[in-house]
């Protein structure tokens, strides 16, 4: 977790949140003393969770006709042996 100070956290507020909004997590102090903290929202985690499992869900339909043959074929693809 990265500390910063109250002016620059003010200064720096709009830089800090984007940074916030993937994933980076901020302490704030005042005079030296931790203050606040400045964390990601863990509903935006969740939310980015369910679209990711989705479009596992969608793809699972892609490849579940393929034989387990095919799936390791595609796996090593482009690997040399």
């Amino acid at each position: 977790m990265e500390v910063i100070g109250a002016f620059d956290a003010k200064t720096k507020l709009s830089e800090l949140l984007e940074r916030a909004s993937r994933g980076e997590s901020f302490q704030i102090t005042k005079h030296g003393r931790p203050i606040a903290r400045l964390v990601p929202d863990r509903a935006a985690d969740r939310t980015r969770s369910r679209a990711a499992a989705e479009r596992l869900k969608r793809m699972r339909g892609m490849f579940g006709a393929m034989a387990r043959a095919e799936l390791t074929a595609l796996k090593h693809e482009g690997h040399r042996f």
